[in-house]
């Protein structure tokens, strides 16, 4: 497993906003899609692969239903938190561009976590990687924002306040370079003064076509993809694509 890039640490100040503000609303919205097109598959006791685990919410969820997990998270902050909601997980701090581990798990979930690869080519890279990682008949369930979700985002903003900690966030979309941008504004109370930072955190919007030729090169053959509002009828998620693949050996 190689140690996970430094620029991942760029996530740690979206850390407590994700463990504190936004899972609650993440795992209502995908536990449901897993349990419908993943878990139906696995044996009892399968062993997951949580790739982009984030602060652990789903994995618990995962282990309560008698499921072992291991998380791979690059954000040192987001696994602070994983270790704590889920203390019956393996948690890793690892870059999911190059982890690697021999034929592992019956299962690999990434939920929301690949929209934050930015070049083709590594993106190829994490589905070999989960290509490999997975046992013969395995499966990989993951969601992807495409363009009918970006569209949404221009001028999109939310935030909260709190007795130590506030933040803001702006969201914005370039359709000519495909790229979204959280622009994240954070202030916290230490040492009896406000102390702010700002961060952009950056997305790419990949197609259907992208998507499928990435997975084709890896080795999946056997994919099917629904629409999370129009498929799965999670409300106004119309543009958030899960993909279900599984691992067919000759």
């Amino acid at each position: 497993m190689s140690e996970a890039t430094t620029h991942y640490s760029s996530y740690d100040p979206l850390a407590r906003i994700y463990n504190e503000d936004w899972a609650i609303a993440i795992l209502k919205e995908t536990l449901s899609p897993i349990e419908k097109l993943l878990l139906p598959h696995l044996p009892e006791g399968a062993h997951i692969l949580d790739l982009g685990c984030g602060a652990g919410q789903l994995a618990q969820q995962l282990l309560e239903k008698g499921y072992k997990v291991t998380g791979i998270d690059g954000s040192k902050g987001m696994l602070n938190y994983a270790h704590q909601n889920a203390p019956g997980g393996q948690f890793i701090l690892g870059d999911a561009c190059s982890f690697e581990y021999p034929s592992t798990f019956h299962g690999v979930i990434s939920i929301g976590v690949l929209n934050h690869i930015m070049k083709f080519e590594e993106l190829k890279k994490i589905f070999h990687n989960v290509y490999e990682a997975l046992l013969e008949n395995g499966w990989f369930v993951f969601y992807i924002y495409l363009e009918e979700e970006y569209q949404k985002w221009n001028g999109n903003m939310s935030g909260n306040v709190k007795d130590d900690y506030a933040w803001a966030a702006r969201n914005s979309y370039c359709p000519e370079d495909k790229v979204g941008r959280i622009n994240l504004t954070v202030f916290q109370w230490v040492e009896e003064t406000w102390q702010r930072s700002d961060t952009t955190i950056l997305e790419k919007c990949y197609s259907t076509s992208d998507v499928q030729s990435a997975l084709s090169k890896a080795g999946f053959t056997d994919v099917s993809i629904y629409d999370a509002e129009r498929d799965l009828a999670i409300p106004e998620r119309a543009g958030s694509t899960y993909f279900v693949c599984r691992k067919r050996l000759e």
